[in-house]
């Protein structure tokens, strides 16, 4: 949905660039103002292009975080890389050429330093890692760039940041303090205040490693915004992507696979999971992507689950149901078997929309985003007090509470506290005695007649009262 003022200029993109391991998500993670990219000292961590929202002093823009700029050509991941890359600067205002003072200008920088030649309008060269008195020798050797003046930096300990505005300020015009609009990505829980329709949707993608799920943000958005390839794990970090879906905003995240914690040995892949439940536990909706060749397993499960247990809606999207078509028989069996293990294993939250499809060809995504949007309008739904205590005599009388040292438990009162998930509280006599059955059969009641389908609910119970016995007096 377009702004309430379309007439703002758009907002100033940075681009921070330079060979793998230099710092460059250091220095994202440092202006975005929190860790926004998975920073390691393996090179190449970074493999995707990464935006967030940016402030330096009086200077807004939007950031993105590079992979390292390889020399690499064809078809290689590390060539995928260096387009992504490269199509980055191209769509910048600014760059920002990170070089490793420590380690010296090396054949790498120099080959880069050549082809940004042509764009040196817009860049900015930064000596990082320049504290103490490492990296002086490096300084001086980056003058023979021919990129202008390096500016001392360190990315890790937030030295040379005044240099740096004065550098981005020849580029970027400053904003007044009122018209800042903070932090569009900012980490907050989503609340229980009415849906916003200007807030975007938060949706986050998620599952096991190579089952799709870069192929489908890229299909549903209609360009290649996100780095895919027969590689397994090539998305480490979780990546947002603004868009639109008739009209209604959404904030796409692809996320990193998620492979049972049992096999998870590296630190960096811990952190891309981190990352990932981080994603899953900020979604208003998760889609939970399967192989439709390999559907249904315990880490599938375990995904689905988490999600789950996190209060997110969840959309259960099947991937490469193409290579199903030509086998009916197969593929009738494999859909019965995965609709039986969700109804096992996720009875309280019985008619988990699922949607088939196969990100590669197209076929069948039209289904996935109004199966998504109907599912946050079930999170977002909220019942009426007067109507749920009505219901909730209905089935006092339709089936009575179980009996307690001889009396009737009594359900005295219902009522909704919060949605996404909707939660209800429950004022009964004797809570401790009501019984995990008879919470069940309301929960299963309550989806059925109020449409609360495929989404998590909560229901708590409360003891009232007793008006008659006064509060012990304070001593």
């Amino acid at each position: 949905m377009p702004c309430a003022d379309d007439s703002r200029p758009p907002v100033p993109r940075v681009a921070i660039v330079g060979r793998p391991n230099v710092g460059k998500s250091t220095l994202f993670n440092r202006l975005v103002g929190r860790r926004r990219a998975i920073v390691d000292d393996t090179p190449g961590v970074t493999r995707d292009v990464r935006e967030a929202s940016a402030r330096l002093g009086d200077l807004a823009f939007t950031l993105l975080d590079t992979a390292g700029w390889e020399t690499a050509r064809g078809e290689a991941l590390e060539a995928r890389m260096r387009r992504f890359t490269e199509r980055a600067i191209d769509g910048a205002d600014v760059v920002l050429f990170l070089i490793d003072a420590r380690a010296g200008v090396v054949p790498l920088d120099e080959s880069f330093a050549d082809w940004l030649r042509r764009r040196a309008g817009k860049v900015i060269l930064v000596a990082n890692k320049c504290e103490g008195r490492a990296g002086q020798q490096g300084l001086a050797e980056a003058h023979g760039l021919g990129l202008g003046e390096p500016i001392p930096f360190s990315a890790e300990h937030g030295e040379g940041l005044s240099d740096l505005h004065a550098a981005l300020a020849r580029h970027i015009s400053p904003v007044a303090e009122e018209a800042e609009d903070g932090d569009a990505e900012a980490d907050e829980e989503p609340g229980d205040e009415a849906v916003d329709p200007e807030r975007p949707l938060l949706l986050a993608v998620v599952g096991r490693p190579n089952v799709g799920k870069s192929t489908l943000v890229n299909r549903l958005i209609g360009e290649e915004r996100v780095l895919t390839g027969p590689e397994a794990g090539i998305t480490r970090d979780a990546i947002r992507v603004e868009w639109q879906w008739r009209g209604r905003p959404v904030r796409l995240v692809d996320t990193a696979g998620m492979r049972r914690r049992s096999r998870i040995e590296a630190k960096l892949e811990a952190a891309s999971v981190a990352d990932t439940l981080d994603a899953i536990r900020l979604a208003d909706v998760a889609v939970v992507v399967l192989d439709a060749t390999n559907m249904a397993e315990k880490q599938d499960l375990a995904v689905a689950g988490w999600v789950i247990e996190e209060g997110r809606a969840l959309v259960i999207a099947v991937n490469k149901t193409d290579l199903l078509a030509d086998d009916r028989a197969s593929a009738t069996k494999a859909w019965r078997k995965l609709t039986d293990r969700l109804e096992a294993s996720f009875a309280q939250v019985k008619g988990l929309p699922i949607v088939g499809l196969s990100a590669l060809t197209g076929r069948g995504i039209e289904r996935l985003m109004p199966a998504v949007f109907s599912t946050y309008d079930v999170w977002n739904k909220r019942v009426p007090t007067p109507k749920l205590n009505r219901w909730l005599r209905e089935m006092e009388t339709l089936h009575p509470p179980p009996l307690a040292h001889g009396r009737r438990i009594r359900l005295r009162f219902m009522t909704q506290i919060k949605i996404r998930p909707p939660t209800f509280v429950l004022s009964v006599s004797q809570p401790e005695e009501l019984g995990d059955d008879y919470l069940r059969f309301l929960m299963n009641r309550l989806r059925d007649d109020f449409g609360l389908l495929g989404v998590p609910i909560r229901l708590t119970m409360r003891k009232p009262k007793n008006p008659y016995v006064s509060p012990r007096k304070a001593r």
